[in-house]
């Protein structure tokens, strides 16, 4: 469907009109507590000369998550990447582990990096979760692990895989990327399976501009990350480990601890957002705003709408183009599902004969701009256009 059709039809790019939007709205601007407060402690990092090497801030910004999610060790990391990788090793994983293919690319290059193979296994379609009952047909003699994805913050169904890993003889651990703050069942996300790991890049609902934490309640895992996150080193001279760089520096941390201050601000605007989303999108045919669970005490930070196919089986796509030309951002997270990018669409060219609800997911789901600079009439306009588009892409 051409663009022009939705355009007009909104009264939008007429005799030369410019676009809905005049500067562009992405997905995952940085959410940034107070100003003074983060120079204050900018200015404490620069007075220490302590910049980095798991300095005094670093150690408060741990304290500070491990009570923060009820969890005995945080170990911040320099990047969420970083932190999977870690952790994986940490855990001694080989061979193949299992991992949703409807994820960010880090769940399955942080595997493949260390010559393990990702395995995919199919989501259920309606939690855009990994299915357990999946996971348990991709199992064989080289599986030593699951990694379990709380993909947009919903929490994975861990008691489930916690039950076919231990079934089966696995190791567990979950990517709470999008996570920070949930809760399963009472139990806030963090303390579940061996270790999960957090990011705190600049597009999350709490970062530390760049950023990320492995948490557990497992003393001896805990302190073998700590160990391969500075090279295997205790004290000044002796290695003990094989590590790498895996430091968080203080200026990061001292962002962190801004955020930290200000994330319930943070999480009421994504609510916010999402309400009025829910309310501006409603009867829209053919178009549905994924919920959230408020007992799972979601942090909201990615508004996810599933777009029907259509006749011609590309209406989310003429749904993203239409809101790319008012200069709103969205964005097909994960489209195509790691199973489709490189390496692995060459290494496992038949992954998706197994991934039926994986690869109909990706081709339905755009993710809508949110966070704490957007406002209602930004909301409003933006429904608008879904609204002009969907009617016209049946």
């Amino acid at each position: 469907m051409p663009i022009k059709v939705i355009r007009d039809k909104f009264d939008l790019a007429i005799n030369g009109a410019p676009p809905a939007f005049a500067e562009p709205l992405h997905v995952g601007r940085p959410n940034l507590g107070n100003h003074e407060a983060f120079l204050q402690r900018a200015a404490q990092v620069l007075d220490s000369k302590w910049l980095t090497n798991n300095g005094p801030i670093v150690q408060e910004l741990e304290r500070r998550i491990a009570d923060h999610l009820g969890v005995k060790h945080c170990i911040a990391m320099c990047n969420g990447t970083v932190a999977l990788e870690i952790a994986i090793r940490a855990l001694g994983l080989t061979g193949e582990v299992i991992v949703p293919s409807w994820t960010f690319i880090a769940t399955a290059h942080a595997l493949h990096w260390q010559g393990i193979t990702p395995v995919f296994a199919d989501i259920d379609p309606a939690t855009h979760n990994l299915d357990p009952d999946a996971v348990r047909r991709m199992i064989t003699p080289r599986t030593s692990g699951i990694i379990g994805v709380h993909l947009w913050g919903r929490p994975a169904p861990i008691d489930a895989l916690q039950a076919v890993a231990d079934e089966h003889g696995l190791k567990l651990m979950f990517d709470a990327a999008h996570a920070f703050g949930c809760t399963y069942r009472g139990q806030t996300i963090g303390r579940f399976g061996a270790c999960e790991v957090l990011s705190f890049h600049a597009t999350k609902v709490f970062n530390t501009f760049e950023g990320g934490a492995a948490v557990t309640d497992d003393d001896d895992l805990a302190e073998t990350m700590r160990l391969m996150r500075n090279f295997g080193f205790v004290g000044y001279d002796n290695v003990i480990h094989p590590g790498t760089n895996g430091k968080m520096p203080e200026i990061n941390a001292a962002m962190g601890l801004v955020n930290l201050d200000a994330l319930p601000g943070f999480v009421e605007a994504n609510r916010h957002n999402y309400e009025t989303y829910a309310a501006a999108l409603a009867g829209i045919d053919g178009l549905r705003l994924l919920d959230y669970d408020p007992a799972t005490n979601p942090n909201y930070q990615y508004v996810v709408v599933e777009v029907d196919s259509g006749r011609d089986g590309k209406r989310r796509d003429d749904l993203v183009a239409a809101l790319h030309a008012e200069n709103v951002l969205v964005r097909k997270y994960f489209w195509p599902g790691c199973h489709g990018m490189l390496p692995y669409r060459e290494l496992f060219p038949h992954a998706g004969l197994l991934l039926e609800h994986s690869v109909a997911i990706a081709n339905r789901v755009a993710i809508l701009p949110t966070g704490v600079s957007l406002g209602t009439d930004d909301i409003e306009t933006i429904a608008a256009v879904c609204r002009a588009c969907m009617s016209d892409g049946a």
